[in-house]
């Protein structure tokens, strides 16, 4: 490889608007759960079914793509090419948003769900072509902290969203009024379409590659098993991304209802601690990314404090200007300080990092549970701190060592993003019976496979010749 090699930034920096869509839409949901429960009279469990159309969609998407792909007897986005692929996907989620109208108008719980469901049905074949793309537009040895910078930009669309959505619903903050209007969900929606369309057609006119240079590598590759799923560390990745993207959404999706019925809280007031929840993504991801700026390993032990603190700031400007009280969120500081010590700890091997923040992810979660008020708020809102950088992390250790089989691995990890749902779902399901501060019991079973797939995968990649305390220098 290449020491050489710089990252394209002039096209990185395009390609990372889809990963910002990707987050205003998944973040807003949190938002839309609650509003659809009590203007449509549903219980916990029923109201989760707005994570699970969403998250199924990536499911469905990638048995579409690799159904299409072996009825052609070549791969679909090699065929269209990557760049074709991106803009066909964002106008799949246009006419997703469109269904909004309708639905709206005609205030049909069914037909939310169903343009909830395209939406995300564009976004799997988005996500299958961007995740490679954003690794190959640079070095491979800083490829997964571009992934890790692409999910920073991801939170920033998640930290404004429920802000917008939930102003969109009720207006300002100020107002004791608060009646639901369904109809107040569709222009948001309409105004996000009309970006899907523009923007597919600036990634169109590009400098993106069609086919980005990691995967010419990968068909030179001679040495692979013939299926990805014959290699462990892909199946047992698969399930990690399932639980992992589960205990994710669901810690977020969940949050309103336990605010709402245990604390008092008031709908509209929930929004300002669905973003934070969603900027602790942000903070974590953005601490994570600074390896992919520069190769001074004492500029990077700066930007590791600097970087999250920047990320918690840009939170509290967004919601200043959205005029929330900012007084609960400054003690939130210092489980910031705890994000860093853990980061830097890891030393940048994707499986200890992984192992690290899915241990804290437990704590944070029995705190959560068996402590009461703000202290617990701040507890389950700092999930969002430790799930950070998982993804990067599972997606490193599953696809290591897979040579041409990488992209099937990828298409095969990007379904099982359907854990998001089912996992969310689950947990409402839980919480009928035990309460819903209990019912994150699910959350801790998801970090304790995290846990058991950090130290499995590693012992494998080991005995394959892999070892990451070789191959990445300096931390996270």
């Amino acid at each position: 490889m290449e020491q050489n090699v710089k990252t394209n930034w002039a096209q990185f920096i395009p390609l990372v608007t889809v990963f910002f869509f990707w987050g205003f839409v998944a973040a807003s949901n949190d938002i839309l759960i609650p509003v659809f429960k009590e203007a449509f009279k549903l219980s916990q469990s029923e109201s989760q079914l707005v994570s699970l159309a969403f998250y199924i969609a990536y499911t469905v998407g990638s048995l579409i793509y690799i159904g299409i792909s072996a009825l052609m007897k070549t791969d679909l986005i090699n065929k269209i090419g990557y760049k074709n692929s991106l803009a066909l996907g964002l106008v799949i989620s246009a006419v997703g948003t469109l269904l909004f109208y309708p639905a709206a108008n005609t205030g049909s719980f069914p037909l939310m769900l169903s343009g909830l469901f395209i939406v995300a049905l564009g976004f799997s074949l988005q996500q299958t072509v961007a995740n490679p793309l954003a690794i190959a537009l640079g070095p491979i040895n800083t490829g997964s902290q571009r992934l890790t910078l692409a999910g920073g930009i991801n939170n920033l669309g998640t930290t404004i969203g429920p802000l917008i959505v939930s102003f969109a619903i009720f207006g300002t903050a100020v107002s004791e009024n608060t009646t639901l209007d369904i109809q107040s969900v569709k222009i948001p929606y309409l105004i996000l379409g009309a970006a899907f369309l523009a923007v597919a057609i600036f990634l169109k006119f590009s400098a993106l590659p069609d086919k980005p240079a990691l995967t010419e590598a990968a068909e030179e590759d001679s040495n692979h098993k013939g299926s990805a799923l014959k290699y462990p560390q892909l199946v047992l990745g698969m399930i990690a991304i399932f639980v992992y993207v589960g205990v994710e959404v669901s810690t977020a999706s969940n949050l309103p209802d336990y605010m709402k019925h245990k604390l008092g809280f008031e709908t509209k007031e929930i929004a300002p601690y669905i973003s934070l929840y969603w900027a602790s993504m942000m903070i974590g991801r953005w601490t994570g990314a600074v390896e992919a700026f520069t190769d001074n390993v004492s500029l990077r032990k700066i930007l590791r404090f600097i970087a999250p603190y920047f990320a918690f700031g840009v939170f509290l400007l967004v919601n200043a200007v959205a005029k929330h009280d900012l007084a609960p969120f400054y003690i939130y500081a210092l489980i910031i300080f705890v994000l860093i010590i853990a980061d830097i700890l890891s030393k940048g091997n994707p499986a200890r990092m992984l192992m690290i923040f899915s241990v804290i992810g437990i704590v944070a979660l029995l705190t959560g549970m068996f402590t009461k008020g703000m202290v617990s708020v701040y507890a389950f809102t700092s999930v969002g701190l430790f799930c950070s950088t998982l993804w990067p992390c599972i997606f490193t250790l599953a696809v290591s060592g897979l040579g041409k089989n990488t992209s099937q691995g990828s298409s095969y990890l990007i379904m099982m993003i359907m854990g998001g749902g089912i996992i969310s779902w689950l947990q409402g399901y839980v919480s009928e019976y035990t309460g819903i501060q209990y019912s994150y019991v699910i959350g801790i079973l998801c970090f304790a496979y995290l846990v058991f797939y950090a130290l499995r995968a590693s012992s494998i990649l080991k005995a394959q010749g892999i070892n990451f305390d070789q191959k990445v220098s300096g931390g996270h």
